[in-house]
């Protein structure tokens, strides 16, 4: 008996009309989508930016991450897909061994990191006109609570498990066929997330510290990347390139550089550009 544990088993559907499904993973990114659009709504009210400039920037987010986030996972983690099954990286299905309906569960943040930078360089030159920093900076605080969910949507999905406790303690994920309780690295990392959420909430409302170009952004490089790197101690491996490696899994030899560059712009890069 594990009386200290929790068995785990929500089969990741919270609706089921039988023609239709409503995904607990999907009800997590459509409420982090949401509230990250009422976030920038205050942040663009305050910074006297239109409501059209906010909309375009709804459509390049939710885009940037979920094709950033798509191809990180298999750039990372499952490169060997490109060659094997390369229609199962943009549809929501596989062909081999055989056809599967899967959904689009292989998500990386790191890409979706990525995409965003990307995203946010041509947004700033289209749309916002403003230096690129400027935009990252206070993207910052929907995309530090958008990560809570994500992580969420990860634990109602039994995926992104953690490593077997050794002990009474831990989450039973009974839909993965195990009876052994393994450690909830998903709500870790989510309540880990929650913390840099309200640093950035507070740096921005309560300090100057956003008219520093990079700054905010440096801080949730940092920040972000920290939890995820202490979060990924309780992990089962996901593959990639860490055997290769050694010591560090693959999401933390990933996440050194961000830390390193959040470092930089938080305190040695200086900007030449004025923010009007």
């Amino acid at each position: 008996m594990h009386f200290l544990s929790i068995t785990w088993d929500p089969n990741g559907v919270l609706l089921d009309l039988g023609f239709f499904q409503l995904r607990y993973y999907s009800l997590m990114f459509v409420i982090a989508f949401s509230l990250g659009w009422f976030l920038m709504k205050k942040v663009y009210k305050n910074e006297n930016q239109s409501e059209e400039a906010l909309d375009s920037l709804f459509i390049y987010m939710v885009l940037s991450v979920l094709i950033g986030a798509r191809l990180g996972h298999f750039i990372f983690y499952e490169p060997s897909m490109f060659l094997e099954d390369p229609l199962s990286i943009i549809l929501p299905v596989k062909f081999s061994p055989s056809f599967e309906f899967t959904g689009f569960r292989g998500l990386a943040s790191h890409g979706a990191a990525i995409g965003v930078i990307i995203a946010m360089y041509l947004y700033s030159k289209k749309v916002i006109k403003k230096p690129m920093l400027w935009i990252l900076d206070r993207i910052t605080i929907p995309v530090a609570i958008g990560g809570v969910f994500v992580r969420l949507g990860n634990f109602f999905n039994s995926e992104i498990v953690g490593k077997p406790t050794g002990s009474d303690y831990g989450v039973i994920f009974k839909q993965l066929g195990e009876t052994f309780p393994r450690h909830p690295a998903q709500l870790y990392e989510a309540f880990g997330y929650v913390f840099v959420f309200i640093a950035l909430l507070y740096t921005y409302w309560k300090t100057d510290k956003k008219d520093n170009l990079g700054y905010m952004f440096g801080l949730w490089l940092v920040l972000t990347w920290t939890v995820r790197f202490i979060a990924e101690f309780y992990k089962k491996s996901q593959g990639g390139f860490e055997s290769a490696l050694g010591v560090f899994s693959t999401g933390q030899w990933l996440s050194i550089p961000f830390v390193l560059f959040g470092l930089y712009l938080m305190f040695f890069y200086k900007s030449s550009k004025k923010v009007s």
